[in-house]
């Protein structure tokens, strides 16, 4: 039997982490306004997660804002560094998004989709072997 995928990440001060175990869930860019905005950059790189598959440490702060989907997005970020770590209610979710750039080892992304494309700055390229969606996979 072989070990299951593990890995890790967190904040830029360490006070906020977390721990995978499993394969995620996906993996893409999003390039929707509240991501771009959330994220300072032309998209944000993320990986979905099963909430019975990550651990977290360490205290976390929420902000909700309104979903490209149409519902709410709740980003977790560090109180004390203000790193935008995780997306999901913690205790209430049932899968997590994690944003790429807190991996610990950021060689474990392989992306394979592009999301909300159709908000897309011109600038923001995507890369040619992601899956293309102009809204959600699920639209």
């Amino acid at each position: 039997m072989t070990d299951p995928k593990r890995f890790s990440g967190g904040c830029l001060c360490g006070a906020l982490r977390y721990e995978v175990v499993g394969e995620p869930l996906y993996a893409g860019h999003c390039y929707c306004e509240d991501c771009r905005k959330a994220s300072g950059s032309g998209f944000i790189p993320f990986m979905g997660v099963r909430a019975s598959g990550i651990n977290f440490s360490g205290p976390s702060q929420s902000f909700d804002s309104p979903a490209a989907n149409g519902g709410t997005a709740t980003r977790n970020f560090c109180p004390r560094c203000g790193s935008l770590v995780f997306g999901g209610q913690r205790g209430l979710s049932d899968s997590f998004t994690v944003y790429v750039g807190s991996l610990d080892d950021p060689s474990l992304f392989h992306p394979t989709i592009a999301i909300f494309t159709r908000d897309r700055p011109e600038w923001a390229l995507i890369p040619p072997s992601l899956k293309v969606f102009a809204r959600s996979p699920r639209d």
